[in-house]
């Protein structure tokens, strides 16, 4: 049985293919297009889908979409008309395209496809809690779901037993806990969609002195979490921005005008509405355990991926475990989609043993064999130096632990948007100028942007307050007490971004500046060279933490196949990379020809 999922048109468009219950292959569009969260349809998703199973459209028996376009359509129009005539603008910029594509969401898959089966339809937030459930460990379990919005959900809670998922309620647009984090991420400058996690990153340099104006002004919440936002602040049902001037004034100014300098003010609002954030989450996570009474929590939806939220729920002990799905928005809902379909609609059995998720690492993208490496290497005369499996781990702690900086590309590409040892930039976590160099000549972005640390499974309680795995990076725990280095009276006294250079730890290129950091444990079967590699740099250096940050530059997605990988390590000051089993040194590389300037083009210095 050969289930396709989709999602499409919103951002992040992705597809999925479930064969017999199982994830076999996900992938987002963008990775091929190489357009950063592509909305279009996710026909070379689809392709890679198909191709990987060697199936063709005529082999599926069922596609699923991960929302309800007539329903997205009527919250439009009936938006547009409450407010109208505001939103004009908006509104002869969004119409034509509905009218014209998005409505027609059945003709369009059979017309690309070349598809005449069954197409199943879910509303938006089934999708996530389908995604937040079923491939969860649990047989039974609560689940949350939290977004910009769907069709009109916002969020939503429920519970997920065997083969079924039940929403209980919702909160409805424009009431969203999403939309509220990405007004934020407009008004401090960062893009939305794209930029909420910037938000996140910034919001330890400032201080929480807004957060009783977001609560007493922009937010009316209630001790279940449910809430309702003042709309006089915002933009979002009819214009073209996110917040008006109404807000500016609540605010002391104007939006910060994209890459211009940080400022205090900045920091202090990302402080606050991440603060108001994790109230949210807290109170909606305690109300879930009062209504359901599960041992077990799944989340969901983009809110899902603030990683500082999850983590103060896991801290509280609110629930005995929870599980996240690492795709969280919405290019994880064309699995959502898809196992809905197997499990729900065509009521198959689901078996969990509360202890392995059905996610494979989410190791679910393109994989390209040594040959495939090795040909494209040698067509263009691009020099290396093979090794054996047995080699790579040994030489590649070796070059991590002489402070180079190494691109790591082995086996299949991660699905979500967060690099675990597929598609990754590695590095030294001991070193303190790391964090700095990755950031400004590695990645091109801005200086005050954590990292993340890769840990093998058996010492993340070594460096770490956590006491579980993490394998997907979304939980946040504090660095252990006995590896943290105390800060001075005068260190104490900085402020911002100057707080960005003291060492606060042994391995101070992980900790962020609240001592935190964002966790991925690596186990033996999930990513078995990964594991080897951290553990041979541990039993060689003592230190089993390496940093672990995405293989791509600001502004690209991760890297997809070879040639990506090697364009991106050639425009970066990256030392070394790994594909396979082959090693390129950038000392013996020839420079790319007529190609950009990317650190001048950034211009982050």
């Amino acid at each position: 049985m050969n289930i396709l999922g989709i999602s499409a048109f919103y951002h992040d468009s992705a597809a999925c293919l479930v064969q017999d219950g199982q994830i076999v292959s996900a992938a987002q569009e963008e990775r091929f297009t190489r357009k950063k969260h592509d909305s279009s349809f996710p026909i070379n998703a689809i392709r890679f889908c198909l191709q990987n199973s060697k199936l063709s459209a005529n082999d599926l028996d069922y596609v699923a979409f991960y929302d309800k376009p007539f329903l997205k359509f009527e919250r439009i129009l009936e938006t547009y008309l409450s407010y109208a005539p505001r939103g004009i603008k908006s509104f002869i910029k969004a119409i034509p395209l509905w009218i014209k594509q998005k409505i027609w969401m059945k003709e369009l898959i059979k017309k690309e496809l070349g598809y005449e089966g069954k197409i199943i339809f879910t509303e938006h937030h089934e999708s996530h809690a389908a995604a937040a459930f079923f491939p969860s460990p649990f047989q039974e379990a609560a689940f949350l779901t939290m977004d910009g919005v769907g069709e009109w959900a916002t969020t939503s809670y429920g519970i997920g037993k065997d083969n079924n998922i039940q929403i209980k309620a919702e909160i409805h647009f424009p009431h969203s806990l999403g939309l509220l984090y990405s007004a934020f991420t407009y008004y401090t400058g960062f893009k939305v969609n794209s930029g909420e996690y910037k938000v996140m990153g910034l919001a330890p340099y400032g201080e929480p002195k807004y957060k009783d104006i977001i609560f007493s002004e922009l937010m009316d919440l209630k001790e279940d979490g449910s809430f309702r936002m003042n709309m006089k602040y915002f933009n979002y049902c009819a214009g073209l921005t996110m917040t008006n001037g109404k807000f500016d004034k609540l605010f002391d100014g104007p939006p910060r005008k994209p890459e211009s300098p940080l400022t205090q003010r900045e920091m202090d609002i990302a402080r606050s509405v991440q603060e108001v954030t994790e109230e949210v989450m807290l109170r909606m996570a305690r109300y879930v355990k009062k209504e359901t009474g599960q041992k077990n929590l799944c989340l969901a939806g983009g809110v899902a991926l603030n990683c500082v939220g999850n983590g103060k729920i896991l801290r509280e002990g609110i629930f005995d475990n929870i599980w996240i799905q690492p795709s969280a928005g919405d290019a994880g809902n064309a699995l959502g989609v898809a196992l809905f379909a197997w499990y729900q609609y065509l009521e198959n059995n689901r078996i969990a043993d509360n202890k392995k998720d059905f996610q494979q690492g989410s190791y679910l993208g393109p994989e390209f064999k040594n040959d495939y490496i090795s040909d494209y290497l040698k067509k263009n005369n691009i020099p290396y130096i093979e090794l054996t499996d047995y080699e790579i781990p040994e030489r590649i702690a070796d070059l991590i632990a002489q402070e180079n900086v190494v691109g790591w590309f082995e086996g299949r590409m991660e699905f979500g948007p967060r690099a675990l040892g597929s598609r990754s930039i590695i590095g030294d976590a001991r070193s303190p100028k790391m964090q700095e160099v990755m950031n400004l000549k590695i990645k091109f972005r801005e200086s005050f942007r954590p990292f993340a640390p890769s840990v093998i499974i058996e010492k993340v309680s070594d460096y770490f307050e956590l006491d579980r795995e993490s394998p997907y990076m979304l939980l946040v725990a504090p660095v252990r007490k006995e590896i943290r280095r105390e800060m001075t009276e005068e260190e104490q006294q900085l402020f911002g971004l100057d707080k960005l250079h003291i060492r606060r730890s042994t391995v101070p290129a992980i900790t962020h500046i609240d001592y935190s950091a964002r966790i991925q444990t690596v186990d033996k079967e999930t990513n078995p060279l990964y594991h080897k590699m951290i553990s041979k740099f541990y039993e060689k250096y003592g230190c089993a933490v390496i940093i672990n940050t995405s293989f791509n530059v600001r502004g690209e997605p991760i890297v997809c196949t070879p040639e990506d990988a090697f364009r991106c390590f050639m425009r970066t000051n990256m030392d070394y990379l790994i594909m396979g089993n082959f090693l390129l040194d950038k000392k013996d590389q020839k420079p790319l020809e007529n190609d950009i300037d990317w650190q001048k083009e950034f211009e982050l210095d």
